[in-house]
């Protein structure tokens, strides 16, 4: 077994896991396993830049993680970031600042090793049993983008697109600062049209229509499971390999994109820092779900911070 950490550091969250990893049995025991939501892609959309207060939050929670890091005695760390920081520029700031209290440099990574660090995270399990028909397709709605990956035991194809719940909720549902609450059939008409555009994309290059499992992962996905299962907390273990219905998802998301911010703060599972992002990530879960012609999603709560942790080991 060998001792790792695995830090994402993505648009909205920041999530650490430290586990012991065993190559051979395939094995992947959590020792700590977390996540802070820092919003570090605040205002990137518009700006171009990360925003100063967003690396302050950012920086917080890696002096957090820089102390549990040492607690556990993890022989390797590895830092991955995505879509905000690849954006930014002024990205070299975030870069000094994560070496100077982690003493690793992050790895911007590209959309396409984002996809396949997600792959290996959300199907090494799956692949054990024969329940599920393969190809599968990996779908990881994030704040900034979002990856999809069709694959059976190794990724056949991956394209990342820029539609991910903080992205299109800056871009659609902000009016002078302030989230839209609800919004109205017009910014809901302009999103789900940017969102379709990007499906297109992803379409030129990963046949998302050949997939016989939709497999789910980050945020979005998982707080939709947990308001489908009425979960009186957010619960890890029971939102992991659950199923949820197109017709449920559905349901959620017209319930979601209607709620005022008080309703959904209201929902028992939902992260704080999901409230004002979470109608975005839904509806772009649904759209894919759509075009597939998908009767479900299998939820994973295990995705890219799993196969960055595989790729140290």
């Amino acid at each position: 077994m060998t001792r790792v950490a695995a830090v994402d550091c993505g648009t909205n969250s920041i999530r650490l896991l430290v586990a012991d990893a065993d190559p051979a049995t395939g094995e992947l025991v959590d020792l700590d396993r977390r996540m802070t939501i820092v919003r570090l892609g605040q205002g990137v959309d518009r700006t171009g830049r990360l925003a100063p207060e967003a690396l302050q939050r950012t920086f917080a929670a890696c002096r957090e993680y820089a102390g549990i890091i040492k607690e556990h005695g993890a022989e390797r760390l590895r830092f991955v970031a995505t879509s905000a920081s690849r954006d930014a520029e002024n990205r070299d700031e975030f870069v000094r600042g994560v070496l100077d209290i982690l003493g690793v440099e992050p790895e911007v990574i590209s959309g396409d090793q984002e996809a396949e660090f997600s792959f290996t995270g959300a199907t090494k399990e799956l692949a054990g049993g024969d329940h599920l028909p393969k190809p599968y397709l990996v779908v990881d709605i994030g704040g900034g983008s979002t990856e999809f990956v069709v694959g059976d035991d190794q990724v056949r194809a991956a394209r990342s697109v820029d539609i991910g719940c903080v992205r299109m909720t800056e871009r659609h549902l902000v009016r002078d600062g302030v989230v839209s609450d609800p919004p109205s059939e017009e910014q809901i008409a302009a999103m789900r049209a940017d969102i379709e555009a990007a499906l297109d994309l992803a379409e030129e290059t990963v046949p998302l229509r050949e997939a016989r499992t939709l497999v789910g992962l980050a945020g979005s996905v998982t707080t939709v499971s947990a308001i489908a299962q009425e979960l009186p907390e957010y619960d890890s273990a029971a939102i992991h390999h659950s199923r949820v219905s197109y017709d449920r998802v559905r349901e959620i998301t017209e319930w979601l994109l209607r709620s005022t911010h008080a309703e959904r703060a209201a929902v028992p599972s939902m992260h704080p820092g999901r409230v004002d992002v979470i109608a975005a990530g839904a509806l772009v879960l649904l759209s894919i779900m759509e075009r597939i012609g998908a009767e479900e999603v299998v939820v994973s709560e295990h995705d890219i911070l799993d196969g960055i942790a595989w790729s140290v080991a």
